[in-house]
């Protein structure tokens, strides 16, 4: 059965086909009139996108953010156009007027669908792939609320268009291998198979069986070959594939590219702005439309916006059947979805004494064990490292085909996927994800954490072995430069903890806010220093504080991770020289410089000569500090202490770099 309320007039099929007709209109428009854009892919899959918005999927236009409405995502975020298009028609908010801002400054209709600009929008796509692995991350959200919680509660699924850019990317072969392995029912993605790539026929580069490659990966597989056209068709192979349960489903559709354009059909330039004036007039012409800019009929509009409130009843029974499964759990429903913690949930998290020397990824995995009874919604793994990030939930299940619900996830080694499926989790909620990998393997997660920056995703990313510290295992695990190109990234928040007890203020920071954070770790165990017990939890929410004061200071020593003891103690040394130092801890650049003048200068007294501690490269140091300790190379395989010495990484060489300065 079709997802058409059966007291709903069925619409004629000349009606369906001038609807469809519609959308490829303004799938010219819109570029042509940008003078920007991609026309093509979206002519191509407007039947597709007409099935799923007026026969398949669950939603209600009028409320969004219905949590168990079906998601939707457009991994070849190229195609943008076409999710626009379909959002204005079935009453999503967006105008017309929308429409012909595409691509502009300001407007509602951006480049590539970007999650949180326009409602409706699922995820921030664009880079190729990522969106694929949202998905999974999506189905894995829903597979676990719907374990947890009951069908009453969860029961949808995640739909999406993916492309031969999508697949060719390897961050969809990994994301891929693993939805295979947990069973991933609820997810169905359509491969739109034109054949046509940027620089020409997708042969030139490909010639994968798309078919076996994902049955061997334990997909339900559907090839329909020339179906893109077939409105029946279509419906039924989402209907059967909307009806596997234990396996994901792709759909092979072979499509072509620009249709119907009697000049530019399959041609490889329509994957751009191909379409001049007059093959616009030409292709309108071929369909029977009018040569008229942004053409809405109003029975074709009446069509639409009639789908967009069909799932209004559904919704209205879901709040009621919901009100009554959720009984007694609402405030574990509400923090789940909400990846926040139950009320009082700061006062499980450890804290440390001077006797204490945890390595930071230890702090961090004390806290991840005592989190799991108050952060329902928190769900922790790694890539083949839960032992050695500290990502481990005590006693809890496995997340598993057999066990959805379960809290432990084992991502095998795949950090690209696993960074992608952590953003597409957060954005579907009911799921806090943090997971984790060494840090010299952020770079393998670096697009998915641009994205999850981009897009405000809540999760944590645990980087650990955080500096040449790593020891024997040499340059190739020994990050130097990950810390700084982190923190270039507007809207992540990097903080690198100086010990127990500021690892333990990082998670609130984590838990209180609502974007990504990621933990930068230590391998190597580090001193509990004498102040953070009383003032990490406001320094470290504040990005930055004095750990040890000075009257009006001769001298500041600024470090962040294991680096704050190693500048203590060349304080040390340098006040029985008679020297006055101002010892500060610098966690998380982008709190500490959204604070205000007056504080940021009590930290760091302007005038004051100031050296900074810290073991990766110096650069962008300069904007606190005179003079920098820092590793301005690759590292070296030897024991981590031997390797921090020789490269200066020492209390004695932070004394001489400020004696220098001070000289």
């Amino acid at each position: 059965m079709s997802n058409t309320s059966p007291t709903t007039a069925q619409p004629t099929a000349e009606l369906e086909q001038r609807a469809i007709n519609v959308i490829r209109g303004l799938a010219m428009d819109a570029p042509a009139k940008a003078n920007s854009g991609h026309q093509g892919t979206a002519m191509a899959l407007a039947p597709l996108a007409h099935v799923l918005w007026t026969r398949i999927m669950r939603y209600d236009a009028s409320a969004p953010d219905w949590a168990d409405r079906d998601r939707f995502i457009l991994s070849c975020g190229h195609a943008s156009i076409l999710q626009y298009a379909m959002l204005y028609l079935t009453g999503y908010g967006l105008t017309l007027e929308d429409l012909e801002q595409f691509r502009q400054w300001g407007s509602n209709t951006p480049g590539h669908p970007e999650f949180g600009h326009t409602a409706g929008i699922e995820v921030t796509t664009g880079p190729l792939g990522q969106g694929f692995a949202n998905g999974v991350g999506m189905a894995i959200a829903e597979a676990s609320l719907r374990d947890r919680f009951g069908s009453d509660v969860c029961d949808h699924h995640i739909w999406a268009m993916v492309s031969d850019g999508d697949l060719s990317e390897g961050v969809s072969h990994e994301a891929a291998s693993l939805a295979g392995h947990l069973g991933l029912g609820r997810l169905v993605y359509v491969y739109d198979d034109n054949h046509i790539s940027i620089d020409g026929p997708t042969e030139l580069a490909l010639s994968d069986d798309a078919a076996t490659r994902f049955d061997a990966y334990g997909w339900h597989v559907l090839e329909l070959g020339e179906a893109a056209e077939d409105l029946d068709a279509l419906e039924e192979a989402l209907l059967e594939a909307r009806s596997v349960e234990d396996r994901p489903s792709l759909i092979v559709l072979r499509s072509h590219i620009a249709y119907p354009s009697p000049r530019l059909t399959d041609d490889a330039s329509a994957h751009g702005l191909a379409f001049k004036p007059e093959d616009i007039t030409e292709t309108k012409a071929a369909m029977g439309l009018p040569d008229e800019p942004f053409y809405v009929p109003d029975d074709v509009l009446s069509l639409y916006r009639e789908a967009g409130t069909r799932g209004r009843i559904a919704r209205e029974d879901w709040e009621q059947r919901a009100r009554v499964a959720l009984a007694g759990r609402e405030a574990e429903w509400d923090a789940s979805l909400g990846a926040r913690g139950l009320p009082g949930w700061t006062d499980v998290l450890p804290s440390y004494t001077e006797a204490d020397k945890p390595a930071t990824r230890v702090a961090s995995g004390d806290c991840v064990a005592a989190l799991a009874a108050v952060v329902p919604g928190l769900v922790a793994g790694a890539a083949d490292l839960i032992g050695n990030t500290g990502t481990k939930l005590p006693g809890e299940d496995v997340l598993s085909a057999k066990t959805p619900g379960g809290r432990q996830i084992h991502f095998g080694i795949r950090e690209h996927a696993m960074g992608s499926i952590m953003v597409g989790a957060a954005h579907h909620g009911g799921i806090l994800p943090a997971a984790g990998t060494f840090l010299v393997f952020s770079d393998y997660m670096r697009p998915a954490a641009r994205l999850a920056a981009l897009s405000d995703a809540k999760c944590v990313f645990v980087w650990t072995h955080d500096s040449v510290g790593v020891g024997e295992d040499g340059p190739t695990h020994q990050p130097v430069e990950q810390v700084m190109s982190l923190r270039l990234i507007p809207h992540l928040t990097v903080i690198r903890p100086a010990d127990g007890n500021e690892t333990s203020a990082a998670w609130r920071v984590a838990i209180d806010g609502t974007g990504p954070v990621a933990l930068i770790l230590s391998r190597q165990n580090t001193p509990v220093l004498p102040t953070t017990a009383e003032r990490a939890v406001e320094g470290v929410d504040r990005g930055g504080y004095v750990v040890a004061d000075a009257e009006s200071p001769d001298l500041v020593l600024v470090a962040t991770g294991t680096e704050v003891a190693v500048a203590l103690e060349a304080a040390g040394t340098l006040a029985e020289e008679g020297r006055s130092v101002q010892v500060v801890s610098l966690p998380c650049w982008s709190r500490f410089d959204a604070q205000d003048a007056a504080y940021r200068d009590a930290v760091l007294p302007p005038g004051v000569p100031t050296v900074s501690v810290e073991a990766g490269v110096t650069l962008g140091w300069e904007r606190y500090a005179d003079a920098s300790v820092g590793i301005d190379r690759f590292g070296a395989s030897a024991p981590g202490d031997v390797v921090l010495r020789e490269l200066g990484i020492t209390p004695e060489h932070v004394a001489a770099v400020a004696r220098d300065l001070l000289g």
